[in-house]
């Protein structure tokens, strides 16, 4: 985040800050603040989908560079590696942690806060496409590459 580049434009909208903080931080303070629950599968299960997301976290994160941001903003649109996959590979690798937490700590109320982190996630994807839209580049990405979260599925 120290080295990124700056953005050419940046949302002002308070609610899309107060929707990127609550999702940014829920998801990074949700499995550590979460009350212990049962196992509803075998630890290699969700220690295995753990390890993926970690792997699809690291592969994103390390695909989108210098043009990560918080908030919607606009930077250079980055095509290649994970971004030709999908539009959100971040929100992919947490899409698979997310599971792989209740499948390891389910209780009604992990399976909720999970449940709406996921949403969140959902509109946040929304809300930075409706934003970045307006860039040439970016809608020629939009139709270039058609999977929002996972390859052939959504």
């Amino acid at each position: 985040m120290v080295l990124r580049k700056p953005p050419v434009r940046i949302t002002p909208n308070p609610w899309f800050w107060l929707l990127a903080f609550v999702t940014s931080y829920g998801f990074l303070a949700f499995p550590a603040l979460a009350p212990p629950g049962a196992a509803l599968a075998p630890a290699v299960v969700a220690n295995g989908l753990a390890v993926l997301s970690v792997v699809i976290l690291v592969y994103a994160l390390l695909s989108l560079g210098t043009s990560i941001s918080f908030v919607p903003s606009q930077r250079d649109i980055v095509t290649h590696d994970a971004y030709r996959l999908v539009r959100h590979p971040i929100y992919t690798g947490a899409f698979v942690a997310l599971p792989a937490f209740i499948l390891r700590a389910y209780s009604l109320v992990n399976l909720a806060i999970a449940v709406t982190l996921i949403v969140l996630l959902m509109i946040w994807s929304v809300v930075e496409e409706r934003f970045l839209r307006g860039d040439a580049t970016y809608a020629a990405y939009l139709r270039q590459v058609r999977w929002r979260w996972f390859p052939g599925i959504a």
